[in-house]
This record gives C-alpha cells, sequence and structure tokens, in this order.
C-alpha cells in the first residue's frame, strides 16, 4: 500500500512536469518578470493564441496545428496511466450521457462567463491583471477553425489532467476532500498567473466550482464542454470583434 502510494506521486509530479506543472511554474516566472518591469502590470498585455509566423501563412498553419496537437498529449498519457490503473472509469467517459453533458455544460459556462469577465475587467481596473488579447493570428480562412480547435485542446487537457486525472490519484493516496478540491483549483489558478492576479483568482474560484461538480456527479464531459464553450467564445468573438472592443480595453 505504500509502495504503490509513492508510486502514484511520483507518477503525478511527472505528468504535471510534463504539463500544466510546468505551465505554472513558467507562469510565476512570467508574472515575476512582468512584476519588475518598469510598465505598470495593467498597462502590458498577454497575447493567448499569438501568429507562428508572420508573412507565411500556411506555415503558420501547420505550427498551429502542431501546437494544438501535441497539446493534447500530456491528456491522453493521464487517461492511458489512468486506464492502466484502473482508474479510467471513474472520469465518465464510458457512459453515454450526452444530454446530461450539454446541459450541464452550457450552464455552468454560462454561471462562470459574466463573473468571470466581470472579475477580469474589475482586475485590471485596479492595476492586478495584464490586458488580456485572445488572438493575435492573421485573418484568414483557417483562423476561426484553428481558434476552435484551440478552445477545445485547452478544454480537453486541462479538465482531464487537473480535474479528473488529479482528483482520481489524489484520492486514491487518501486525501481528504476539501485538500483535493484545493490543489486542483490551486494548480488551475497557477498556471494562469502569466496574466496577473486577477486570472490566477478567476481560474482558482473556477477551479473550485469544477473539481466539486466532478466529485458529485464523476463526470468530467460537462466541464471540457463548458470549458470548451467559453474558450470559444472568447477567442472567435475576440477574432469577430476585434477593433469594436473599446469598451474592454482591448
Amino acid at each position: 500500500m505504500v509502495e504503490r502510494q509513492k508510486t502514484i506521486k511520483t507518477e503525478i509530479l511527472l505528468v504535471l512536469g510534463v504539463s500544466l506543472g510546468y505551465s505554472a511554474v513558467y507562469s510565476l516566472v512570467d508574472l515575476i518578470g512582468k512584476l519588475t518591469a518598469h510598465t505598470a502590470l495593467s498597462s502590458q498585455t498577454t497575447t493567448l493564441n499569438p501568429s507562428e509566423a508572420l508573412g507565411h501563412p500556411w506555415l503558420d498553419l501547420v505550427f498551429q496545428v502542431v501546437r494544438i496537437f501535441f497539446g493534447l498529449i500530456p491528456a491522453i498519457l493521464a487517461l492511458h496511466l489512468l486506464k492502466r490503473g484502473g482508474g479510467a472509469n471513474q472520469m465518465g467517459f464510458r457512459t453515454r450521457r450526452i444530454g446530461f453533458d450539454i446541459r450541464w455544460g452550457l450552464g455552468l459556462a454560462s454561471a462562470i462567463g459574466v463573473p468571470g469577465l466581470l472579475l477580469y475587467l474589475g482586475s485590471r481596473a485596479i492595476g492586478i491583471n495584464t490586458t488580456v488579447v485572445p488572438e493575435a493570428l492573421p485573418s484568414l480562412w483557417w483562423t476561426v477553425p484553428v481558434l476552435l480547435l484551440s478552445a477545445v485542446q485547452n478544454a480537453f487537457l486541462e479538465e482531464v489532467v487537473v480535474v479528473g486525472y488529479l482528483t482520481v490519484r489524489l484520492r486514491e493516496i487518501s486525501l481528504s476532500l476539501p485538500m483535493v478540491i484545493a490543489a486542483s483549483a490551486l494548480l488551475r489558478g497557477a498556471y494562469h498567473l502569466y496574466q496577473g492576479f486577477g486570472g490566477f483568482i478567476g481560474n482558482a474560484l473556477m477551479g473550485v466550482v469544477f473539481a466539486f461538480f466532478f466529485i458529485r456527479f464523476k463526470r468530467v464531459n460537462p466541464l471540457i464542454v463548458a470549458h470548451a464553450i467559453l474558450d470559444s467564445l472568447t477567442f472567435v468573438g475576440y477574432a469577430l470583434l476585434r477593433g469594436h472592443l473599446s469598451v474592454l480595453g482591448v
């Protein structure tokens, strides 16, 4: 039993080390850089979906697709490891409840979307967050499809690893439910620190809701749906309305 728990702890560190744990550390370092710059945090910009090859649209497209594809690998690895240990079923993938997943996904997206936007605006107003630019891709035929794929990739990676995988594994090493929820929420907030303190707070609160939902219903699919909806509306909405968002300061 003790040896099994040691193995699980090592596995958790390795999975996070090649995915969102690494992102959390990088985000912390990035935030330190922003805070020590000569420009106020609220005057700095964070771009989420930048162009990878300006002036070379086909090469840019290849870069975007490669980034999205390999961004899925850590989540697939986490699922593989859970399957080998018999824990994959605890994420609810095999139970087909499409209506439930979509209804709850829409509900969660609605409940989080508006408060999240207000928190972002408030945190920028008091100077604790950067200006977040959701995308900076050239306006081409593949821009919207790439942004939608990016939204789905983000959702699948984060909800599988930070909620599903982490919750299952932490429960297997007998961590209490409050500690599991706190760990998942703090990790989610940590890898958004590159946006500023507002990004940390908003995503940590979202993490509490998502972790609690998963523990209650044992289904990660609604969380993927909700996250994909939120990111899709943010990325594509910005791409379509760019130049008309002065009210948001972007």
